[in-house]
């Protein structure tokens, strides 16, 4: 979930807490719940695939509120292996860049780019994040894809800032 792209100082406290209940809070919550799960079935483990973004890495203009939880679902996803590893659940976190989606459907007309102007971008078609997803869930629980990045390869990520 997104918060509108305006700048910091017009954004509600409602906006700012939506977008980090969404995409920290919810993600905590079902974290909790499969370690809950992963730690008291026998044999014990599991895989954890957290939904990052490229934003973890680089963000966007006007995006605070979705760029800091999604730093924080890479601590989380960090915190996460640790904790697992006694435990043999494997926790990896997969980065996506303009896969076609709802969210991302308004890029087709301009996206706001770091020198304020807006331009396309390329899209990806989702379908090869769930292929990602599942190369990364296949792995055998001693082998773990800590951080995977998959993007439309034309867009504008690296360099962006």
């Amino acid at each position: 979930m997104g918060a509108p792209q305006i700048p910091i100082d017009e954004l509600s406290i409602t906006q700012w807490n939506d977008v980090v209940a969404v995409n920290l809070t919810g993600v905590f919550l079902c974290a909790r719940a499969a370690f809950a799960l992963m730690k008291q079935q026998r044999p014990q483990g599991g895989r954890i695939i957290n939904n990052g973004s490229i934003s973890a890495q680089v963000p966007r203009a006007m995006s605070a509120p979705y760029t800091a939880t999604k730093h924080a679902i890479t601590g989380l996803t960090k915190s996460l292996s640790l904790d697992g590893r006694i435990h043999g659940i494997a926790c990896g976190q997969i980065d996506i860049g303009n896969a076609t989606t709802s969210m991302t459907s308004h890029m087709s007309h301009g996206a706001l780019q770091a020198d304020g102007s807006t331009r396309e971008e390329p899209t990806m078609n989702v379908q090869h994040v769930a292929e990602a997803i599942v190369q990364m869930a296949n792995l055998p629980l001693n082998a773990n894809i800590q951080f995977m990045t998959i993007m439309a390869t034309q867009m504008p990520f690296i360099g962006r800032g």
